[in-house]
């Protein structure tokens, strides 16, 4: 692709994400009713959404003749565009259109407005009306010292000041690919040579045993490590939440928010394939994506439940697993760095509805937990109202669980992963 195609393309691919939320630029997302009253950990937002990788995905899928670089530098541009939103819209100070933004963020980066020539694959000219926008960004920087911290920072007004500067300057920054090791079919020296072997460079996460990290943006899942089961893509933190369950061969595990599996997998190769691990989800779509996954990590102790309206699965295997692991539902604040366009649709009503559906899962995974057992409570926000607020009433209404050791909280600027917390109850009577 010429470097017009590319901005072509960008302006394309934003346009596509913005359609599938819908109202970023009104300031205030759609909705579409509540959230389920056991809404799945992974998925579609509360206005039924997409996020913006599905959005790329297809995106790209539907382009094939978009070749692996130029499909690096396409996303690469959106998700700049993401990242500094809400500071792009205040220096154009209206309603942008998605060239609008792509053409102000070339502009703030030191780029050239040449590409935008109506030539064969180019945008169209700039019209008059953008042209007189984007002198409002001739010899300026991206940050400017009159900006509300809100829109400095990149988040909703409603959330300003609820989290530390220096985190949400973290979340800034562009995220590296983490990936997990499969121990099932090779160590992590096997899995990096593997890699290597196909020019991709990898290091040694430094707080997962397990994980690899790779710089930038880079394709491999259609590589051949990728596709024999040996790595799987994983944030280092969420990796680290998985080796808190402790789920050991032999042992009954319950994943209640499975999702797609991400997790459901580290723990199975935890348990050596040895023992029962039933990943539960209220999406019948998610949990059947699981099996590919499953499969090609050569997982064989998994049973997935759908868990449906009435269904009385849990009352019938009360107090019968070792380990029940609750990856809730939450805002996703921890992982804005991978998914900025999250920041754009977040609501203080999503907060309030979410805090009562986690503390419900948390009383039903409760009851799965034999004497002995344990139960982990993870989030991947950075919110203490999802966090130790919901662990504090979780204990103050089931005397008989206690915190075993402390709490796990990660986050970008203190540790380079996604934020994360988890919290380890362990039921004493």
């Amino acid at each position: 692709m010429t470097p017009a195609a590319r901005v072509a393309a960008a302006i394309e691919l934003l346009a596509a994400i913005e359609a599938e939320e819908g109202g970023w630029r009104e300031g205030v997302p759609p909705r579409n009713g509540p959230l389920p009253p056991f809404p799945s950990r992974e998925g579609r937002g509360s206005n039924g959404s997409r996020p913006a990788d599905a959005v790329a995905s297809d995106f790209f899928r539907a382009r094939r003749f978009i070749g692996s670089s130029d499909r690096r530098a396409v996303s690469e541009r959106v998700w700049r565009v993401l990242r500094c939103h809400r500071r792009l819209c205040w220096w154009l100070a209206d309603r942008p259109t998605p060239r609008l933004l792509v053409a102000a963020s070339l502009l703030l980066d030191g780029g050239s407005l040449a590409d935008f020539s109506g030539g064969k694959f180019a945008p169209a000219p700039l019209m008059p009306s953008e042209q007189a926008a984007l002198r409002r960004l001739e010899g300026r920087s991206l940050d400017h010292p009159s900006m509300p911290d809100a829109v400095r920072l990149e988040v909703p007004d409603w959330l300003a000041g609820r989290l530390p500067a220096t985190e949400l300057l973290a979340l800034l920054e562009p995220a590296p690919l983490d990936l997990r090791v499969n121990l099932l079919k090779a160590t992590r020296d096997e899995a990096r040579a593997a890699l290597a072997a196909e020019g991709i460079d990898a290091v040694p996460t430094p707080l997962s045993p397990w994980g690899l990290r790779i710089e930038g943006r880079r394709q491999v899942t259609t590589g051949p490590a990728f596709r024999a089961g040996l790595v799987e893509i994983q944030d280092e933190g969420s990796q680290l939440v998985a080796a808190l369950v402790d789920a050991r061969p032999g042992t009954r595990v319950a994943d209640l928010c499975a999702g797609a599996g991400g997790k459901t997998l580290a723990l199975a190769m935890t348990m050596q394939n040895r023992g029962s691990l039933v990943a539960c989800d209220v999406s019948a779509a998610r949990l059947d994506g699981a099996v590919r996954r499953l499969r090609r990590a050569g997982v064989h102790n998994v049973e997935r439940h759908l868990l449906e309206p009435g269904d009385k699965w849990i009352k019938r295997r009360a107090k019968t697993f070792d380990r029940v692991l609750v990856d809730a539902p939450c805002t996703g604040t921890g992982t804005w760095r991978r998914n900025p366009d999250a920041r754009l649709r977040l609501t203080a009503a999503d907060l309030a509805e979410l805090m009562p559906k986690q503390a419900a899962i948390l009383d039903q995974a409760a009851s799965l937990v034999r004497t002995g057992g344990r139960l982990v409570y993870a989030t991947c926000s950075l919110l203490p109202e999802e966090n130790e607020a919901q662990v504090i009433d979780f204990l103050a209404r089931h005397p008989d669980f206690v915190v075993a050791g402390d709490y796990l909280s990660l986050s970008p600027a203190r540790h380079g992963t996604d934020g994360f917390f988890a919290a380890v109850l362990e039921r004493r009577a």
